[in-house]
């Protein structure tokens, strides 16, 4: 079974569409199928992965139930579900190993819907709990459709409905955290957050009117750990700049997501809930972007030459050391 997995943190700014794009080409680098889900209605996701003229067939054209909210609409609207769509991402000639649920500014004008549809289901409202468990629906045919052993799932920087109905469909959270003051609030944020919404989800699945009709998602949501990013490094550590804000977050952590008495004093490089750590990459993240390409995979063909390809092989390493403690995690 796919294991779902999303990466959040209501601290914008922390890198983490970028850290899902690049973690999507490392498991398939590393011989998985991923189904990446984009359910931030920023849609950047969407946006690094297509190139312009497909984003504009998708976007401008008619008629198309391609994207989320294409595929929720019949669903909103009270017309029944209508089927899924995943569009591949384009690898050459190779058979792709990547598939994308394709992102949708409009997915925020649902925000309301799911807030209401969340409230009653307390009334065993049979409407309400088909929307609440939308996503879970849509990610369980997107599944079967590609065979995909990992799906990865943006989300916004927020605490919102479209989240929570995310957050139940999921089975593991990953934290992308930066450091800074801000990112410690959002991580203790974030532990209140999960707790009252998985103690919420339990409630309201007891009350499902028509369970062998509305499949409902366990609402796990358990908490395999953090990565760091966009810290500068000096001989491979972070400068003490980062080191300072960074080595506060295992307690953070420890404390406010898991739920533990915080006695120990572990640095960040020693918590075993860090997954990793990602550094600021600098020039080299434009260039993959005008590439459409990860940075890892970049050439000197791509712009990549002398000690800009000598760096593409260290993020190799770094993104290559995430994914697998990632992959352990969620076993």
């Amino acid at each position: 079974m796919a294991k779902r997995i999303v990466f959040f943190n209501n601290k914008g700014g922390v890198g983490k569409t970028t850290m899902v794009y690049h973690l999507a080409y490392m498991l398939r680098e590393l011989g998985y199928k991923v189904l990446v889900a984009d359910l931030d209605p920023q849609t950047n996701l969407t946006a690094m992965f297509l190139e312009q003229k497909r984003l504009e067939e998708i976007f401008l054209g008619t008629n198309q139930m391609l994207t989320i909210t294409d595929l929720m609409r019949p669903v909103i609207e009270g017309e029944g579900y209508k089927g899924v769509y995943v569009e591949p991402v384009q690898e050459g000639l190779y058979e792709t190993s990547i598939h994308l649920l394709l992102g949708n500014l409009a997915l925020s004008a649902y925000e309301d819907k799911l807030s209401s549809s969340w409230a009653a289901c307390v009334d065993r409202d049979p409407y309400s709990f088909k929307v609440v468990s939308l996503f879970h629906r849509i990610m369980t045919d997107a599944t079967k459709v590609t065979q995909a052993d990992f799906v990865l799932i943006d989300v916004g920087p927020n605490l919102g409905a479209i989240n929570r109905a995310v957050l139940i469909a999921s089975d593991y959270v990953i934290l992308p955290v930066g450091s800074d003051l801000f990112s410690l609030q959002g991580i203790k944020n974030l532990g209140i957050t999960l707790k009252n919404w998985r103690a919420e989800w339990e409630d309201r699945k007891g009350r499902n009117p028509k369970p062998e009709e509305i499949r409902l998602p366990e609402g796990k949501m358990q908490a395999v750990g953090y990565i760091t990013t966009q810290h500068t490094a000096k001989e491979n550590r972070p400068v003490n700049a980062y080191l300072r804000w960074s080595n506060r977050i295992p307690q953070t952590y420890k404390e406010y997501i898991l739920g533990q008495p915080n006695n120990d004093l572990l640095e960040v490089e020693q918590d075993p809930h860090c997954l990793g750590m990602i550094r600021h990459y600098h020039s080299l993240m434009p260039m993959a972007m005008e590439a459409k390409k990860p940075i890892f995979s970049l050439k000197p063909a791509d712009g990549a030459i002398g000690a800009h390809f000598q760096a593409t092989q260290k993020v190799y390493k770094d993104f290559k050391k995430v994914t697998e403690k990632i992959i352990a995690a969620c076993q």
